[in-house]
């Protein structure tokens, strides 16, 4: 493992959260809600233009349409623009969409450490300063709001072994930082690839784990990740089996995968008993030019219908919307 990448341990059987019987199978989309930057080219703390904030509340218009109120995670540089801040307040007033806080360490202060691939990861740096920016943005969005956020995301999936500690001491109830079934120790970063998809307590106060779903298709799906990992150690194993139709790691993104496998990767997530699906996408992918998975406006096109049809498919299964409220309610009656 690349020096100074976690590896978050299995939660145990009895740290799983039972969810109320009440709650049933749900499903929310937790926005990565942050300035843009081109992705090909090294990170830089200048990096804090907002303008594709300016296309969101037409994308939200799109999830309102469909009774879908997401959790947009903004970052220190949409927290301190006037512009975002207006745009969000707007939303807000749908009364289902809510705030919560993604924190990007380049970009959010203070800026004690430099930038570099390995910092980019916030866990990684030194605990006290990892702490100091984590303060600095949850302070800085409840002035914006008016309410303190209680739910996380960590840019990059970059938590570290102070991480859940340090958010459970600030007050949040609510961590999704851990993308089940992903590894990103080659770049420094967390190994999460014997995390599952279930929900659970990590036992740093009342803070829970909800990560990020991830699913395995095809007939040799039921492996799961350990079976993915295995094929990662053969020769072109995990693209022979993808392409044989066998064994397809999917995410419930419409950023780099393809309809026909969410569909089926949120039929299989529903099969296998998982109470709560987590769908992401990052806010400037909303206009085009922004992000690799949205260049144009037929891709923005594409982008929009594949929301369309998984929220067709989540409603012809009975998976209702679970709002950001809905899930706080939902952890404080499961006790």
């Amino acid at each position: 493992m690349t020096p100074g990448g976690s590896r978050p341990a299995i939660p145990e059987p009895g740290a799983l959260l039972s969810w109320p019987e009440g709650f049933g199978t749900r499903f929310t989309v937790f926005v990565d809600t942050e300035e843009e930057f081109d992705w090909t080219k090294p990170l830089a703390r200048e990096n804090r233009s907002t303008e594709a904030m300016r296309a969101l509340p037409q994308m939200h218009a799109l999830f309102a349409d469909h009774g879908v109120g997401p959790a947009y995670m903004i970052d220190h540089p949409i927290a301190t623009c006037a512009m975002s801040v207006d745009v969000l307040t707007s939303i807000l007033a749908d009364g289902r969409s809510a705030i919560g806080s993604q924190l990007h360490p380049w970009v959010n202060p203070p800026h004690d450490e430099p930038v570099t691939p390995f910092n980019s990861f916030v866990g990684n740096l030194p605990r006290d300063l990892e702490a100091a920016k984590l303060t600095a943005l949850t302070e800085a969005i409840t002035q914006a709001f008016g309410r303190r956020p209680v739910m996380m995301r960590t840019g990059r999936y970059g938590i570290g072994p102070n991480s859940l500690e340090l958010l459970a001491a600030e007050g949040y109830r609510v961590d999704s930082s851990m993308r089940s079934g992903y590894d990103y120790t080659q770049e420094g970063g967390p190994d999460f690839s014997r995390i599952g998809n279930h929900a659970f307590r990590t036992g740093m106060g009342d803070l829970v784990e909800l990560p990020l779903t991830t699913v395995y298709t095809g007939a040799l799906g039921k492996g799961g990740a350990g079976l993915y990992r295995a094929l990662g150690r053969l020769p072109k194993g995990r693209g022979v089996t993808s392409r044989l139709g066998l064994m397809t790691k999917v995410a419930l993104t419409p950023e780099d995968m393809p309809i026909g496998d969410a569909l089926e990767a949120i039929r299989v997530a529903v099969g296998e008993g998982v109470r709560l699906l987590m769908f992401s996408y990052h806010s400037p992918s909303a206009a085009p030019g922004y992000t690799p998975y949205v260049r144009d406006a037929g891709e923005l096109r594409a982008f929009r219908e594949w929301w369309v049809r998984a929220f067709a498919l989540l409603a012809q299964l009975n998976v209702a919307t679970a709002s950001h409220d809905d899930i706080l309610a939902a952890l404080d009656a499961a006790g």
